[in-house]
C-alpha cells in the first residue's frame, strides 16, 4: 500500500484496470520488490514491466485493483481526498513498517545531515542521520504521521511537504524496520 500511495496509480478501462508503480532504475530491488508485492496480492494478474528513460513502470492488469485501492480516482493523489478504508487501517495496524517502508522507499530517503555547533568557543561540523519523506497530499501525510505516531517514532516537518525523523532513537528504530533502499 505505501508504494502504491508513493509512486503508484491506477488507470482504468473497459473491464480492467492496470496498477502502475513507477520504480528509479537506481534501485533494481525496489523493482523487484513492487512485482513480487503485485503477485502475492493478486496472484492471477498478469505482471510486467516497462522500461523509460531512467525508470521501470511495474505493472499488473486485473478488474479488482480498484476493490483493493478504493483510493483511485482521476486527477493527482493530492488534488483529491486519500482515505484508508476500514479494512485498510487493519492491515496498517497489523504490519504498520510495510506501510512506513512503502512510503519511505517510494517517496523518502535516509540521508546524513550536518550543522554547526560551537563548542568550547570553537565551530565544529556536526553531522547525524536522518529520514525525510516528501508528498504533497496531506492525506498521505497524515496516514505516515497517524503510522509513526503508533511507532513510537518521532518526526517533525521540516517544510509543509516534507517529513523528517530525526532523532537518534527514532532513526535507529527507523534502521531496523525500514533497511536501505536497493
Amino acid at each position: 500500500m505505501g508504494i502504491y500511495l508513493g509512486d503508484g496509480h491506477i488507470i482504468s478501462k473497459p473491464r480492467q484496470h492496470h496498477l502502475t508503480v513507477s520504480c528509479c532504475d537506481a534501485w533494481p530491488g525496489l523493482i523487484d520488490e513492487a512485482e513480487a508485492a503485485m503477485r502475492v496480492v493478486l496472484p492471477q494478474a498478469s505482471t510486467s514491466r516497462v522500461q523509460r528513460t531512467g525508470c521501470t513502470d511495474v505493472k499488473s492488469y486485473s478488474r479488482h485493483w480498484t476493490c483493493l485501492f478504493p483510493q483511485h480516482g482521476p486527477g493527482r493523489k493530492h488534488e483529491r481526498s486519500i482515505v484508508l478504508e476500514p479494512w485498510q487501517n487493519e492491515i496498517v495496524r497489523a504490519e504498520p513498517w510495510a506501510l512506513v517502508r512503502g512510503l519511505i522507499h517510494s517517496d523518502g530517503c535516509r540521508n546524513v545531515n550536518w550543522t554547526t555547533r560551537t563548542v568550547g568557543g570553537e565551530r565544529k561540523r556536526y553531522e547525524y542521520p536522518r529520514y525525510l519523506f516528501s508528498n504533497e497530499s496531506m492525506d498521505i501525510m497524515r496516514i505516515l504521521t497517524t503510522t509513526l505516531d503508533q511507532l513510537g517514532v518521532e518526526w517533525k516537518f521540516a517544510r509543509r511537504n516534507v517529513l523528517s525523523v530525526a532523532r537518534r532513537a527514532s532513526v535507529a528504530l527507523m534502521d531496523e524496520h525500514i533497511g536501505p533502499k536497493y
